[in-house]
């Protein structure tokens, strides 16, 4: 049985990527690439290069996690159980290589793999943000701030803005891939003793070989600053997909109920409470976006190691870093099935609109009234008070503003009527998806 949630409820694609399997095969392609340099430059045999890569293909996984259990040091288990396979060249299985050179350089290759796959995933729900901003452009809705009902806005601006950020957070990604694409094979110190002269050329070689670039200067690791800024990015995009999710929630709640993600037939809402629509999937999501934040603070306290280096960022980044990835992947994969099932209720969507009698209505008098020549501070206080005298005593603003005859009846009509106050809104929206 599953202990981790990720290995199963929260399962994607992404989970393959981090799988031990993966990280064993990983391992193996820097050893193969180091033999491979090492063969061009004559330091060993050329047919062992080809030796340790044939051996590569028969090596087990149970070997590994058995040699392992003898000598507590699974790098090592693999280098062994990659030495056994390949014959009279398994001497020179990892000649010159301290373990994190392959171990580095291996995450290197799994992050920008991750990030390849998330990026698809995130590609995807920009598609379904993109159609849903088009598709509501004119859908027009109360506009909140600070909880309180402000002036009107577009469910199609909703979502644009969405979009936008969400390119932000694919941008952001991308630009990471150019600082953890990043390997190394510098030794115990990172001075490159064990290669001697050659150091500098092998280590380039060996990343040429393998599609990275090789670290400028390093000691026995790959400075955790580049693995902290992917955490960091995953963590902004986690927050877009929490903000949707808590949107969502808030516009689902019983006296609001403006829109509402999906909710099956047979679905149950609650043990004891059969009426129950609970926003489960978007709550699942934000519940995640707070792990995800968590991580974040573990990678940067990895990256304070001590001296060359020290042991403590291990153990927790064989956690982090798959439980990121995959939180991310599976929180944009419920995102984009929770936006294609949105339900909206046009109905409500218009009556909260005119909860407020034509209060939300207020800056645009103010604004009316200035254009007639008043001054914009006594237009401000004038249409204060009478919002105010029109709250307390549950009054129409707009009979109110007819009683004092401040401004014809035909443009009052006009003032009043929300779904004419959305300024550029559309032209916001179709510059905001052009793209």
């Amino acid at each position: 049985m599953a202990i981790s949630p990720f290995e199963e409820r929260y399962r994607t694609e992404m989970n393959a990527i981090f799988e031990d399997g993966n990280k064993l095969r990983r391992w193996m392609d820097v050893e193969i690439a180091l033999a491979r340099v090492h063969a061009r430059m004559g330091t060993i045999p050329k047919e062992a290069a080809k030796q340790i890569e044939e051996g590569a293909k028969k090596v087990k996984p149970e070997r590994v996690l058995e040699i392992e259990a003898e000598i507590h040091h699974d790098l090592m288990a693999m280098v062994r159980a990659l030495s056994e396979q390949s014959g009279d060249a398994g001497k020179y299985v990892h000649l010159g290589a301290t373990s994190y050179d392959i171990e580095d350089t291996a995450t290197a290759l799994i992050f920008l793999d991750a990030i390849r796959t998330l990026d698809t995933r995130l590609g995807t729900l920009a598609g379904v943000l993109r159609d849903l901003a088009k598709k509501h452009r004119k859908t027009v809705c109360v506009g909140r701030t600070h909880g309180q009902h402000a002036v009107p806005t577009t469910y199609g601006l909703k979502f644009a803005i969405h979009y936008q950020e969400l390119l932000r957070n694919r941008e952001r990604l991308k630009e990471a891939k150019k600082r953890i694409g990043v390997g190394k094979m510098s030794g115990a110190t990172g001075t490159m003793a064990t290669f001697g002269a050659k150091g500098i050329e092998i280590q380039a070689a060996v990343m040429k070989e393998l599609g990275l670039e090789p670290a400028k200067a390093s000691n026995q690791v790959v400075q955790r600053d580049r693995h902290a800024e992917v955490l960091c990015d995953l963590a902004l995009a986690a927050a877009l997909l929490e903000k949707i999710a808590k949107e969502i929630r808030n516009l689902q709640r019983t006296e609001i109920m403006e829109v509402s993600e999906p909710f099956g037939k047979k679905q149950v809402g609650s043990s004891t409470m059969p009426q129950k629509r609970n926003p489960h999937k978007c709550e699942r999501v934000c519940s995640l976006a707070r792990l995800v934040r968590a991580n974040v603070q573990t990678a940067f306290e990895n990256i304070a190691l001590e001296h060359e280096r020290d042991l403590t960022n291990s153990a927790n980044e064989r956690a982090v870093f798959g439980e990121s990835f995959i939180a991310v992947d599976y929180m944009a994969s419920e995102m984009t099935k929770i936006l294609q099932g949105l339900e909206f209720f046009p109905e409500n969507i218009e009556r909260n609109l005119n909860l407020t009698h034509g209060l939300i209505m207020s800056e645009r008098l103010m604004i009316a009234l200035t254009e007639k020549g008043m001054g914009r501070q006594e237009a401000h206080e004038l249409v204060r008070e009478l919002a105010q005298k029109a709250f307390r005593e549950k009054k129409d603003l707009k009979a109110l503003v007819k009683e004092k005859k401040l401004l014809p009846d035909k443009e009052l009509d006009l003032i009043f009527d929300p779904h004419t106050y959305i300024g550029c809104a559309e032209r916001i929206v179709e510059e905001a998806v052009k793209d």
